[in-house]
């Protein structure tokens, strides 16, 4: 009976964890170039149950067949799918069609600066020309982007009085003149990459940075890749599995109880 209770509450916690993915995905849904999150689930492995001190078969051990022991949270992974374009007309906003990131200048909380890479193209052009996002990070060009090399030069600059193009390498263009291209970059393998913050990714040891083959759009913004309908569906669906596991364990309760105070007493 007891393991019972155990099996059921390892299905609860596998549902509370899988409901707080869902739920931040939910939170993210208006996030600009936000990937949606979904967590897996393992079970534990199969116990073998053998029957001890049978006294029907002296010396010998005799097998009951296997126990399953529930199941536990597995991992949590990032859908890195193509979200949806808004189209903005601000000549500042990118978005990216293919695989790809951009790679901005980060600067935390303790003045640390590094390169972290993000879909989200929400830039804005301050008065001394620098495209930077609503953080206030530098966005890099393609040689900051593909080297990793923070200064001024890899920044993103062009003249703020001045109307620009960008086309769908990366290249900007003034009065006819290429000015400056934006990094785009990729990875190799996307196990070695983990998000970090609110809307950025950070690349791990092992990782390594390749030249991407996504196209950009002026004017246009890529949107999260959330599905909100899919993600209530799914909602509903974890609801009733935690109803479930909650029943099962209130019945568990009521044999033991029956168990210990009435059958114990005979």
């Amino acid at each position: 009976m007891v393991k019972g209770l155990y099996t059921a509450w390892t299905g609860m916690v596998n549902a509370q964890n899988r409901m707080d993915v869902l739920s931040n995905n939910l939170a993210n849904a208006d996030t600009i170039g936000y990937k949606k999150e979904g967590a897996t689930t393992q079970s534990f492995d199969d116990k073998l149950m053998l029957k001890i001190k049978d006294t029907s078969s002296p010396g010998a051990v005799r097998r009951l067949g296997y126990m399953h022991l529930g199941v536990k949270i597995g991992e949590v992974f990032t859908d890195y799918s193509q979200g949806s374009f808004q189209i903005t007309d601000k000549p500042s906003d990118l978005a990216i069609a293919g695989q790809g990131f951009f790679a901005v200048a980060f600067t935390n909380k303790g003045g640390e600066t590094s390169v972290k890479y993000t879909r989200d193209g929400e830039f804005t052009v301050d008065v001394n020309g620098y495209f930077r996002d609503h953080d206030g990070n530098y966005l890099l060009d393609a040689n900051g982007a593909a080297t990793g090399a923070i200064n001024e030069a890899n920044y993103v600059r062009i003249d703020p009085n001045q109307e620009y193009q960008i086309d769908q390498l990366g290249n900007v263009y003034q009065n006819g003149q290429l000015m400056d291209r934006i990094g785009v970059i990729d990875f190799d393998n996307y196990d070695y990459i983990s998000k970090y913050g609110e809307n950025f990714v950070d690349l791990l040891e092992g990782g390594n940075v390749i030249a991407s083959t996504a196209t950009l759009e002026q004017g246009t913004l890529e949107t999260s890749n959330v599905n909100i309908i899919d993600e209530m569906v799914q909602m509903i669906t974890l609801s009733r599995a935690y109803e479930a596991a909650q029943k099962v364990i209130q019945t568990e309760d009521s044999e033991i109880d029956k168990a210990i105070n009435q059958v114990g007493k005979v």
